[in-house]
């Protein structure tokens, strides 16, 4: 697994040996920890496990696990070999869904299937050639029952003709026009106003996209690139 943050796991461990707190709760022996190591990570969740001394900690939407001590921190699959359960994977699903829910629907712009079953949240790039194509069905994915909401993730970064596009079109008096339009390919009003663009960065950032679209399911499941709107259903009913 590649390591999400500014150095590997690895150092991070080695670094967290020094690091424990005789003398506080498990809770916050990990909570100090982590902070002489990631000073700018700030656990929203630390909570024990099916594991003794093992803690699942959150920081927003990523997971990792951290034993009681404060020395070891695991960034990995944990798999309930009776179940067949990957803890991890469940957590981390968890901890998306929760943040989008946070997050508000308020910030994004949603396209809203008539009987919907279904709601996906799609990080999308403008100027993305694959998102273009999934917008140019968004009636398709309506017609299976799956709403769509959107936040951006300009992937050439801020200050950018596709950040521009997007900052525009959430600033534009008719975001979803201004959204179809955009994906078109057809120029829209250039407009500023105060947006959650940069935020929506931040969050795809912290869950680790790499790519657009990057579409996160109800259940949190995070299904990267393109996935047309028949197979999609299917997925979202099987999970």
């Amino acid at each position: 697994m590649t390591p999400r943050f500014g150095f590997g796991i690895a150092a991070a461990a080695a670094l967290l040996i020094a690091s424990t707190a005789l003398n506080a709760s498990e809770s916050q022996t990990i909570r100090e920890a982590l902070a002489k190591v990631l000073p700018d990570a700030k656990p929203t969740s630390v909570q024990p496990t099916p594991i003794d001394g093992l803690f699942q900690v959150e920081i927003g939407p990523q997971v990792m696990y951290m034993t009681g001590d404060g020395r070891y921190l695991i960034d990995g699959a944990i798999v309930d070999l009776q179940t067949r359960e990957n803890l991890a994977e469940t957590a981390q699903n968890e901890a998306r869904r929760r943040t989008l829910s946070a997050l508000g629907e308020d910030q994004m712009i949603a396209f809203e299937a008539p009987n919907a079953r279904h709601e996906i949240t799609v990080f999308t790039d403008i100027d993305c050639g694959y998102c273009r194509k999934l917008h140019r069905q968004i009636d398709a994915y309506a017609a299976q029952g799956i709403s769509v909401r959107y936040l951006f993730y300009p992937r050439t970064g801020v200050g950018s003709p596709s950040y521009d596009k997007a900052v525009s079109v959430w600033c534009a008096d008719d975001r979803h026009q201004a959204m179809t339009e955009a994906k078109n390919g057809n120029p829209i009003p250039s407009k500023t106003c105060h947006h959650p663009v940069d935020r929506h960065m931040e969050l795809g950032e912290l869950m680790g996209i790499r790519g657009t679209p990057a579409i996160v399911l109800d259940n949190g499941q995070m299904v990267p690139g393109f996935v047309e709107p028949k197979r999609l259903a299917q997925v979202l009913e099987q999970q």
